[in-house]
């Protein structure tokens, strides 16, 4: 049976949450570049909670997308890289980030002229 992504229970939904998820892109590009620790994406990661941080990272290894690595230190550390398969989805997402960047301005203006418009309506 075809996957039919507008069905309530499709799995194909799951996986474009995750691709809707700006937690779970941003870290993708950012592995994509170069293995990283977990305190090293908190920190480049402006914005993300320890706790989320930890949950989109469990979700991206469940998916397949990220790897996870404990290295026998003292502490353990432990270092995430991306996968193949989250190699093909960072290539996936990485023009809507491009179109962001080059878009932003147009984006702005547009969100601008929309907040005057409902205060003029507003007043």
């Amino acid at each position: 049976m075809k996957p039919d992504v507008y069905a309530a229970n499709c799995p194909t939904r799951q996986i474009l949450d995750r691709v809707g998820d700006k937690w779970a892109v941003l870290i993708l590009l950012l592995l994509r570049e170069e293995p990283m620790r977990f305190n090293q994406l908190r920190r480049t990661i402006e914005g993300i909670s320890q706790k989320m941080l930890s949950q989109v990272l469990k979700s991206l290894e469940r998916d397949g997308l990220i790897r996870r690595r404990a290295i026998a230190t003292v502490p353990v550390t432990v270092e995430y890289s991306i996968t193949q398969l989250g190699l093909t989805l960072a290539a996936a997402v990485d023009p809507l980030r491009d179109w962001a960047e080059q878009n932003l301005k147009d984006v702005l203006a547009a969100q601008r002229r929309y907040d005057a418009q409902q205060k003029q309506e507003a007043a």
